[in-house]
C-alpha cells in the first residue's frame, strides 16, 4: 500500500473522510436528548432515570475510546471504524425494541457508545493528529468538528422523524443509515499515518516542547490532572447539551423550541472550534484551554437568571461559541506536551475522562432537577465542576511558565 506523507494532499482528503465519520458517529450523543422527553413519558420513568441512557453512553462512548485507540494503533484506524459501524446498527435496534429503560440504557451504554460511537472520537482525533505537522491545532479543530457538525444536524432531523414516526421507528432507520454509511466510509481509511516529523521552528508545538517530565510533574500526574480537569469541564457542559430540550419544555417552550437551540448551540460550537484550532496554532493548547474553561463559565452563569425564549436562544448561541474548543484542546495539549511515541493512547485516556465527565454531568443535572424541582441548582452545580476546571489548568500554566527557570537552575 502507497505511503502517503504527512501534510499531503491526501492527508487533506483524509480529513474529509473523518469529519464525515464524525459526524455520523456523533449521533448516538445527541438523539438521546432529543428524544428523552418521549422516552420518559413511554416508558413512565423521573426525569434522572430517563438521563441514565445518556450516561451510560457516554461512560461507554469513553471506556470504548481506549479500547478503539489500541486497536487502531495495532491494525490502523479502519478497522474499529468497522466494529463501530456494525455497533451503531445493532446499538439503535436493539434500543427501538427496549421494553424498559434499562434495557433501552443497556443498548446505548453497551452498543451505541462503547462499540459504536467511540471508534469515531478519539481514535480519529489521535490519528488526524499524526497526519499534520504544521496546522495540527486547526487540522484536530476541523475533524472535532464533526462532532458538533452532527449536533447541528442530527437534532432537528430527529425531533422531526419523532414526531412523525415516533422514536422507535426513528431509531430502527439510524441504525440502518448508520451502519452502511460508516461501513463504506471505513474502506477509505486503509493507509497508516506517516512516522513523526518534528514541527516547525517557532510554532507553538515546536515551543511546547514535549517531555519525560510534562508541567515538571511525571507522566502519571500531568495525565491525572488533564483527566481530572477534563471530567470538571465536561460536567458543566452536559448541563446545557443533555438538558436544554426537556428545560424548554418544562418552560412551556416546547420540545421543538429546544431542539432548535441545541442545534443552534452546536452549529457555533463548529465555528469556536475553527477558530480555537487557529488559536492554538499561535498560542499552544494550554492557553486555549484556559480561554474556553473561563468563556464557558460565563455562559453557564447567563442560564441562571434569563429564561425568556429570545434569550434562551441568544445564551445557547454564546455557549457554542465559548466551549466548542475546550476538548479539542486536551488533544494539542498532550501532543505538546507528552512523548509522541505514547500520544495515541493518552489522547484516549484524556479524551475518555472528558466523555466521563459529560456522562456524570447528564446524570448529575437530572438527578438536581429531581430534587429540587428546577434546573437553577443544576446550573450553579455546572459553574461550580468548571472553576474546578479553571484551578487546574492555571495551575498547569504556572508550572509551565517556571520550567525555564528550574531548569536553569538544575544546569548551573
Amino acid at each position: 500500500m502507497q505511503q502517503h506523507l504527512a501534510d499531503s494532499r491526501y492527508a487533506a482528503f483524509r480529513l474529509a473522510i473523518t469529519l464525515a465519520l464524525m459526524t455520523i458517529g456523533s449521533v448516538g450523543m445527541y438523539v438521546v436528548p432529543v428524544v428523552l422527553p418521549a422516552v420518559q413519558a413511554d416508558f413512565g420513568v423521573a426525569r434522572a432515570d430517563a438521563s441514565l441512557p445518556y450516561t451510560l453512553l457516554m461512560i461507554g462512548f469513553g471506556l470504548g475510546g481506549m479500547v478503539m485507540g489500541r486497536l487502531a494503533d495495532r491494525f490502523g484506524v479502519s478497522l474499529p471504524l468497522a466494529v463501530g459501524a456494525a455497533g451503531l446498527g445493532l446499538g439503535f435496534a436493539a434500543a427501538a425494541m427496549a421494553n424498559s429503560i434499562w434495557m433501552f440504557a443497556l443498548a446505548h451504554g453497551a452498543l451505541v457508545g462503547f462499540v459504536g460511537s467511540s471508534a469515531t472520537y478519539a481514535p480519529l482525533i489521535a490519528d488526524t493528529s499524526m497526519w499534520f505537522v504544521r496546522r495540527r491545532g486547526i487540522a484536530v479543530a476541523i475533524c472535532a468538528s464533526g462532532n458538533y457538525l452532527g449536533g447541528a444536524i442530527w437534532p432537528p432531523v430527529v425531533q422531526h422523524f419523532v414526531e412523525t414516526s415516533g422514536w422507535r421507528a426513528t431509531y430502527f432507520g439510524l441504525a440502518l443509515f448508520c451502519a452502511l454509511a460508516m461501513a463504506g466510509l471505513a474502506l477509505l481509511m486503509r493507509p497508516r499515518p506517516p512516522r513523526f516529523m518534528p514541527a516547525p521552528a517557532g510554532s507553538a508545538a515546536a515551543r511546547a516542547q514535549p517531555s519525560n517530565r510534562p508541567f515538571g510533574l511525571t507522566l502519571g500526574q500531568a495525565q491525572a490532572l488533564l483527566c481530572v480537569a477534563g471530567v470538571g469541564c465536561c460536567v458543566a457542559m452536559a448541563m446545557p447539551q443533555v438538558h436544554i430540550v426537556a428545560h424548554c419544555g418544562d418552560l412551556g417552550y416546547g420540545a421543538a423550541r429546544g431542539a432548535e437551540m441545541l442545534s443552534l448551540m452546536l452549529a457555533c460550537g463548529i465555528v469556536s472550534r475553527l477558530i480555537s484550532g487557529a488559536i492554538c496554532d499561535r498560542i499552544g493548547g494550554l492557553r486555549t484551554l484556559l480561554l474556553g474553561s473561563a468563556l464557558q463559565g460565563v455562559a453557564l452563569l447567563l442560564f441562571i437568571p434569563f429564561d425568556g425564549l429570545v434569550s434562551l436562544y441568544l445564551i445557547s448561541a454564546l455557549f457554542g461559541l465559548f466551549q466548542g474548543g475546550i476538548v479539542p484542546s486536551y488533544a494539542i495539549i498532550v501532543r505538546e506536551h507528552f512523548p509522541a511515541a505514547e500520544a495515541g493512547a493518552r489522547v484516549g485516556t484524556v479524551l475518555m475522562a472528558t466523555m466521563l465527565g459529560m456522562a456524570l454531568g447528564g446524570w448529575m443535572s437530572g438527578r438536581v432537577f429531581d430534587l429540587t424541582g428546577s434546573y437553577q441548582a443544576a446550573f450553579v452545580n455546572g459553574v461550580a465542576w468548571n472553576a474546578l476546571n479553571l484551578a487546574i489548568v492555571i495551575f498547569l500554566l504556572r508550572r509551565v511558565r517556571r520550567l525555564p527557570v528550574v531548569q536553569q537552575l538544575r544546569a548551573a
